[in-house]
């Protein structure tokens, strides 16, 4: 992404929905290195969910079950169909 010039409103606040249109981010980590300063968008997941990125195991069989998708070949299920 190139550079966008960000404006200052009347209340001296920045909107950053141009940097990240498309995304999902609920928060952003500021934080300065030498000059400049940089923002890093953050995304919250569900306290329930947490459990799942804790454990190694777990989270690689989901993502080896959501890549599998589509590749299974399950059948009709016209018969089922009333």
């Amino acid at each position: 992404m190139g550079a966008i010039n960000l404006t200052v409103d009347s209340r001296n606040r920045i909107s950053l929905t141009k940097l990240f249109p498309d995304k999902k981010v609920s928060s952003v980590r500021a934080y300065k290195e030498n000059e400049k300063i940089i923002l890093e968008p953050m995304v919250e997941i569900p306290a329930r969910e947490v459990w799942l990125y804790e454990n190694e195991t777990a989270l690689k069989k989901v993502k080896t079950g959501l890549s599998q998708k589509g590749t299974i070949k399950r059948g009709s299920f016209a018969r089922h169909a009333k």
